[in-house]
């Protein structure tokens, strides 16, 4: 996904790398006065998850509109490691890391890849799934081969993801929207000249449009490293730990594999 994200200034102090879902108030959640945050959860008897839930395959709704995906799933497994119940709450893309700020989620489990600016700011859980970051252009395009072609020339992506980032990092002018499909149509209809987001997305978007003259035109050699983050101190160290542990049972147990395999087709629990 998701997931992708940087800054968004929040307050004139506080620099945010997304921000804040729907949901009522956990109990749980940080900003409890240094106060073991495993221990809140566990009394509640539920983690409070916050994802978008409309970023496939990682959250989004099936035919019958429920919500699934592979954050989804990776989520329930880790609450009920922990022994409570999940309650996944969705929320825009850009509010779900001030939505744990303030409490209002345990933690984001929404493809979010660790960075250097993010990891100033949160604690990551070890890896659960590494994927790679595509360029997509209009098919026939001939401008935009490399992501240095960017330079002068107009993106479509989240607000406040990495992917927005990356566009500016290489000159683009970003136009923020909220979901993967906008960015793809915007490129279809000729309103942007590339988007940035995962191979994993666009290679489930294109299997449901295989028609739609789109195609990658540059992929990153690294991998991107999808994690959970964490707010900075020792009130969720037991929690990282615990997570990380769950983590790695998923990984031997071949949970991660299996829900890899169905979601995105392919294993991408190991880099």
């Amino acid at each position: 996904m998701k997931k992708r994200l940087l800054a968004a200034v929040l307050a004139a102090t506080t620099v945010l790398l997304s921000a804040c879902g729907s949901g009522s108030t956990s109990s749980t959640a940080s900003g409890n006065g240094g106060a073991d945050h495993l221990a809140k959860i566990q009394k509640a008897g539920k983690l409070v998850v916050g994802l978008e839930g409309d970023w496939q395959p990682f959250s989004y709704h099936d035919k019958d509109d429920k919500l699934v995906g592979y954050d989804v799933e990776v989520a329930q497994n880790i609450a009920k490691k922990l022994g409570v119940k999940a309650d996944i709450q969705e929320g825009p893309w850009d509010g779900l890391f001030a939505g744990m700020d303030s409490g209002r989620y345990d933690i984001v489990v929404n493809g979010v890849d660790v960075t250097e600016e993010r990891q100033k700011k949160y604690d990551f859980s070890d890896p659960y799934a590494y994927d790679h970051t595509v360029l997509i252009v209009k098919k026939g395009n001939k401008d935009i081969k490399t992501f240095d072609d960017l330079k002068g020339k107009t993106t479509a992506n989240s607000i406040g993801s990495t992917y927005q980032e990356i566009g500016e990092q290489y000159g683009a002018t970003v136009k923020g929207v909220d979901t993967l499909v906008e960015t793809l149509q915007m490129v279809k209809n000729g309103q942007v000249d590339a988007t940035i987001n995962a191979s994993t997305s666009f290679g489930d978007y294109m299997k449901s449009n295989p028609d739609d003259p789109l195609e990658v035109a540059a992929t990153t050699p690294e991998a991107t490293k999808y994690a959970i983050p964490l707010e900075k101190g020792k009130q969720n160290d037991s929690l990282r730990k615990a997570i990380n542990k769950a983590i790695k049972e998923m990984r031997d147990d071949g949970t991660l594999k299996e829900l890899s395999v169905r979601y995105f087709g392919s294993d991408l629990t190991n880099e």
